[in-house]
């Protein structure tokens, strides 16, 4: 049992994520002068503060892409075990192809990212891997929680689930591993790609069941 979002959300994010692309590709100076000054903030902010630095370099790891990988999978049999087949459909959907993508539009374009950050990172910079895996994350979490949940305890999830996908990329620009952009360009791509999985994944999974398998 999993949440299907409407439509409109998956094609608004990847809406924003292609207007998000263009601005970056062609260096937009609003947008360039946007993450340059946050950067320098952080920068200086962290600068005076290494065991801030130190516990962030730590924390960030959490939404790193094997992480994201093993526990997706971790997931997959856990929940094929209790019978959930479409959760398990969804994540097994989600834990391959949310790395593929990130790395596929990682590769399209050449963005380099802040210099001399706390954090030592040989790669483009658009989209952040950590905050798109971050997101997609917290995306499947609300989605198999909110059939399951009433009023208000879906609140709280959704609370705490947006609340790890912010804080993850908060990480990423306080630590200088990527500009601001690079984050919000993670979180589109994954509300882009997680509700759609959703959407498409639903019937897909009724059918695979058969009249057996409905509740």
């Amino acid at each position: 049992m999993i949440a299907r979002p409407p439509l409109a959300v998956p094609i608004a994010a990847l809406a924003g994520y292609l207007v998000l692309l263009g601005l970056v590709a062609t260096d937009w100076p609003p947008l360039a002068r946007t993450d340059a000054t946050i950067s320098a903030a952080f920068r200086s902010y962290g600068e005076d503060r290494p065991e801030f630095v130190a516990a962030l370099r730590v924390i960030t790891d959490v939404a790193a892409t094997v992480p994201f990988i093993m526990i997706g999978f971790a997931a997959v049999l856990l929940l094929r075990s209790c019978g959930d087949l479409r959760g398990a459909l969804l994540c097994a959907t989600v834990t391959p192809l949310v790395p593929t993508l990130w790395l596929l539009m990682h590769q399209l374009l050449h963005r380099p990212r802040p210099r001399d950050g706390f954090v030592t990172v040989d790669s483009n910079g658009f989209p952040s891997g950590h905050a798109t895996m971050a997101a997609a994350s917290a995306l499947v979490v609300v989605l198999l929680l909110w059939p399951r949940l009433t009023r208000g305890p879906r609140l709280t999830v959704a609370f705490l689930a947006g609340g790890f996908a912010v804080f993850i990329g908060f990480t990423r620009v306080a630590l200088l591993a990527h500009w601001p952009a690079d984050v919000v360009g993670g979180w589109l791509l994954a509300l882009a790609v997680v509700p759609l999985a959703a959407r498409l994944i639903g019937p897909a999974a009724e059918a695979a069941a058969g009249p057996s398998g409905r509740r």
